[in-house]
Order: structure tokens, then C-alpha cells, then sequence
């Protein structure tokens, strides 16, 4: 549940800022400008604190409503950076381009590659096929995964066939690209939690609305 109760604006100027900033390379600066010209005196620090606070809560709850993804997975991870050091978002997408799922870890190993596996088949279920790149870890992950079960899950290290991935991570980046510099990891994680929910829902706000109504 979004608990909003107590707080000094209403729900619907909460849910316009932290969609604006997951949706739109914007800074929580610009933001503030951009509510100010429409009449609403909201302070940048403000919208940083809905942020971390409300945008992991709205994914989970799309998280239960998201559809069923295909079988053939591209996955692959991206750099992002975290009080001045790197940091790891492993994304996968369907061969249709449908987010999968996505992890945020301080490490590029197997341990990672294996927790973000996991996550994604426990919400997905298990694919028929995964395709990487040549990665070690990643592989690696992968035949740990498989060696537990009955029918293994068909791994392909072509890179080509990953370009799929690589493409959708842009638009990722492109909206982190304004915010510079995450202050802690835990900002990152669940900022980046509402840049993914947003990239999953091209139309935005409507359905956003539908799963605040849902959480309530």
C-alpha cells in the first residue's frame, strides 16, 4: 500500500513528479522549475524523497498486473554509476523487446549473474532459451541453473543475436544520463525501479493512476 497519508501535497502532483523524472531525462531541478510554472512550489528535495520512497512501490505493485513474457530471452548487463564507482544493472528483454526483468548488484560475477537469473525465472518462469554474450559469469550462471533442473534451458553466446538488449538499454541511460551521480546505492536501486516500470509502460500516467488505485 502507498501510504500517502500525512503528506503535504496530494497524490496526483507526487505521481506527476516521480513519472516526469523516471519517465524523462529531466533533474529533480528542472522539475521543480517545471511545477513552479504550473503554480505547484515544490522543492527539488521533495521530489527526491517521493522518488525513492514511491517509484519501488508503484513496480511492485505493476509487478503482479505485468504480461507474460516470450520464451527466448536476450540478456545482458549495463554500467551505472553509484557515488563515484560502477555499478551493474543486469537487464533481460523477450525477442519482442518486453522487459523480462532487472537487477542492480555492486558486483560483475557469477553470484550476480545467478541472483538476477533466479529473480527473473521466479517471476517469469523458466525460459526456453537465453542468449548472452560471451561472458563467463554469465554462462556459468547459467549452467549452474541448469545442472538443478530436468529440462535445461538452451544458452546461446551470440552476440549479434543480442543487439535486442544492447539497443533497449539506451533508453535507460538515457534518462539516467541528467541525474549525473547516484548518492547511495539504495537511491539507485529504487529510482532505477521506476525507470524500468516506466519503460514498461509506454503510456504512462493512466495505467501509473490504475496501480496507485490498486495499491490503495
Amino acid at each position: 500500500m502507498l501510504a500517502t497519508k500525512g503528506m503535504r501535497f496530494p497524490i496526483d502532483v507526487i505521481l506527476v513528479c516521480i513519472r516526469w523524472y523516471a519517465a524523462y531525462p529531466l533533474s529533480y531541478r528542472h522539475l521543480e522549475e517545471m511545477m513552479e510554472e504550473r503554480g505547484v512550489f515544490v522543492d527539488h528535495s521533495s521530489i527526491n524523497r517521493w522518488a525513492i520512497r514511491f517509484l519501488p512501490l508503484l513496480e511492485k505493485v505493476f509487478r503482479k498486473h505485468k504480461r507474460a513474457v516470450g520464451g527466448s530471452w536476450r540478456m545482458d548487463e549495463t554500467y551505472i554509476k553509484v557515488k563515484g564507482a560502477w555499478k551493474y544493472l543486469y537487464r533481460a528483454v523477450d525477442k519482442e523487446g518486453k522487459t523480462v526483468d532487472f537487477l542492480l548488484t555492486a558486483r560483475r560475477d557469477k553470484a550476480a549473474a545467478l541472483r538476477f537469473f533466479e529473480k527473473a525465472m521466479k517471476a517469469n518462469g523458466v525460459p526456453e532459451k537465453v542468449t548472452m554474450d560471451k561472458s563467463g559469469a554469465n554462462k556459468a550462471a547459467m549452467d549452474e541453473i541448469n545442472a538443478r533442473g530436468e529440462t535445461p534451458v538452451i544458452v546461446r553466446q551470440v552476440k549479434y543475436l543480442n543487439n535486442i538488449v544492447e539497443q533497449d538499454h539506451r533508453a535507460v541511460k538515457r534518462v539516467t544520463k541528467p541525474m549525473l551521480n547516484f548518492k547511495s546505492f539504495r537511491s539507485a536501486k529504487n529510482v532505477l525501479a521506476g525507470i524500468e516500470l516506466m519503460h514498461m509502460i509506454p503510456r504512462g500516467s493512466e495505467r501509473l493512476r490504475r496501480c496507485f488505485q490498486r495499491s490503495r
